[in-house]
């Protein structure tokens, strides 16, 4: 593909640029310290999107997308990024959209798209479970077919942002025959079924994003299911690859990237520092080569091909490069970097810089750990 910007792809950015300074949310300035936003906040923020006919912004038009180019596509969240305003919640446009194109009926794709691109539903993700993270196929929650309907009992972790969801996909088992891989479905539970109860996980950043989902005796009707019974492991790769793609985060890593430099620019101290600007460098390094490849992997993806195992590299570089960034935050932001979510005065780029660094240990783990992701390349493009 090639990577120079057109005219129309400069027009597009100064477009995009333009809206995203006048609509970005002012409340949720904690762009440059990473503070987590509400639930109002990233609500309104959705429905903004939702009116601009831009949430789904990464489908094409015959499903109420925007039909962007991959070009587009990484313009509109690099801006998005560099404005400070939130990343759209991911489950619904970013994951189960895809998998409801590929692989729900029209039934379901006319139900479900059309909220989800208006954001008027939202949703969560039921796949790991105690025991059951890595190795997502050992998963136990049941879903025992009686008539019409399914009967589900079992344990979701881990689920982000449960408490707020009116929807969750979930993998469920629905045979115990054969591989484990093979008695795997994908349903779709609406959360306000009977027998469904939400308890809140607290992470070390303090903020509540996580939760337990328990389930006992809800009722699921047959619709619900998505492709055929024991399909669910197919779809939950497929999906997966979607989701990887995302955690990459490249947008997200540039706005951080960018304030680091500005604030290094702003430090007398810092910013003849050949050790400070050799960090830096390499990081801007690093981003660039990510860049390219998620660029690559969106236009692969926009001709119609699903994420391969590209995805799982751009998973294992872009978590590892927002470690990294938080790292050299830290390490240049010294005794400023220090304060646990802090609201003093200083250089805001540092404020809250610890409590990214500790949450983001877990980006290295969620969506699949990056081990995991390791022995998928050395299998699909090495055959070990």
């Amino acid at each position: 593909m090639n990577f120079d910007y057109s005219p129309e792809d400069q027009a597009f950015r100064a477009e995009v640029r333009a809206w995203m300074q006048a609509n970005a949310p002012r409340d949720a300035s904690g762009k440059a310290t990473g503070m987590r936003i509400g639930k109002e906040t990233q609500f309104a923020w959705e429905k903004k999107l939702a009116s601009k006919g831009w949430l789904a912004w990464s489908w094409p038009k015959e499903f109420g997308g925007t039909g962007w180019s991959a070009t587009q596509r990484e313009i509109f969240d690099t801006e998005r990024a560099l404005a400070g305003a939130p990343s759209i919640m991911p489950f619904g446009v970013m994951m189960l959209g895809p998998v409801l194109m590929q692989f729900g009926t029209k039934e379901q794709q006319q139900r479900y798209l059309p909220k989800i691109a208006q954001a008027e539903q939202v949703w969560c993700q039921g796949y790991s479970e105690p025991g059951s993270g890595s190795d997502l196929a050992s998963l136990k929650t049941q879903a025992l077919r009686q008539g019409d309907k399914y009967v589900v009992n079992g344990q979701k972790i881990w689920t982000t942002q449960g408490h707020w969801a009116e929807w969750i996909f979930c993998l469920v088992r629905t045979s115990t025959d054969g591989a484990k891989q093979q008695g795997i479905s994908f349903l779709l539970i609406d959360m306000k079924t009977p027998g469904i109860e939400v308890r809140p996980i607290l992470t070390i950043d303090g903020h509540h994003h996580l939760n337990e989902v328990f389930f006992t005796d809800v009722e699921v009707p047959v619709e619900n299911l998505v492709g055929a019974e024991g399909q669910g492991w197919t779809i939950a790769k497929y999906l997966l690859g979607h989701e990887r793609t995302g955690i990459a985060a490249v947008g997200d890593s540039k706005r951080q990237l960018s304030w680091l430099k500005e604030s290094v620019a702003r430090d007398v101290a810092l910013k003849d520092d050949p050790h400070a600007r050799r960090r830096i460098t390499e990081l801007e390094v690093d981003l660039m080569a990510l860049e390219y490849t998620n660029l690559r992997t969106l236009d692969s993806m926009s001709r119609g091909h699903a994420p391969g195992p590209e995805s799982s590299g751009l998973k294992i570089k872009g978590t590892e490069l927002q470690q990294a960034i938080t790292e050299v935050q830290l390490e240049l932001g010294g005794h400023d970097a220090m304060p646990w979510q802090s609201e003093i005065d200083g250089d805001p780029v540092y404020r809250a810089a610890n409590t990214r660094y500790n949450f983001l240990r877990a980006c290295t783990i969620y969506g699949g750990s990056n081990e995991i992701q390791k022995n998928v390349l050395a299998k699909v493009l090495i055959g070990l």
